[in-house]
């Protein structure tokens, strides 16, 4: 299977953006609440320039076979920010990131392995349903073949990433 990354410099310098940084958010991408008529200050929200792009590639790559993965953060002193944008570029289907400094390797490690509760509740709509087929009522939420397709794709990872790190293995119960 082959791979394609997205260098979130490159696209900027492509699209002409105004902006010199290397993944990430930008301080100046906001969204800001509706006006009220009291005299407080307005709520601010930084927004992710790259979410639409992120979006794009990795259906195109789901759809050709594809290994989607992030690009470069460039902020080395900013570790929270980093596993940030990587934690929504995995949330979102990436399978991986560049890393520019030997620091963000854990946070890459870290951040593209799937959370052990999460592969935990995984393995019980897998048990529910082994086959796939039917509907089952796990923690008062139905679950059906489109969550069980989602379960499996948790399980897998986790499978994976423990064939690649036998260590972890005691970390998922697998």
């Amino acid at each position: 299977m082959h791979g394609m990354s997205l260098g979130p410099a490159d696209l900027a310098a492509s699209r002409a953006m105004k902006t010199t940084r290397v993944g990430g958010g930008h301080p100046d991408y906001r969204v800001l609440a509706d006006a009220s008529e009291a005299e407080a200050p307005r709520a601010s929200a930084q927004q992710d320039p790259w979410r639409y792009t992120i979006a794009r590639m990795v259906d195109a790559c789901a759809a050709n076979g594809i290994k989607p993965f992030y690009g470069p953060f460039g902020d080395f002193a900013d570790p929270a920010a980093c596993a940030a944008q990587f934690r929504n570029a995995f949330l979102m289907g990436r399978v991986g990131a560049w890393t520019l400094h030997p620091s963000q390797i854990a946070i890459a490690k870290q951040v593209f392995s799937p959370d052990p509760a999460e592969v935990a509740f995984a393995k019980r709509i897998l048990e529910a349903m082994p086959d796939g087929a039917g509907a089952a009522m796990i923690d008062g939420k139905m679950q059906d073949d489109a969550t069980w397709k989602q379960a499996k794709v948790i399980v897998d990872l986790a499978r994976q990433v423990t064939a690649k790190d036998p260590g972890l293995t005691e970390r998922y119960a697998l």
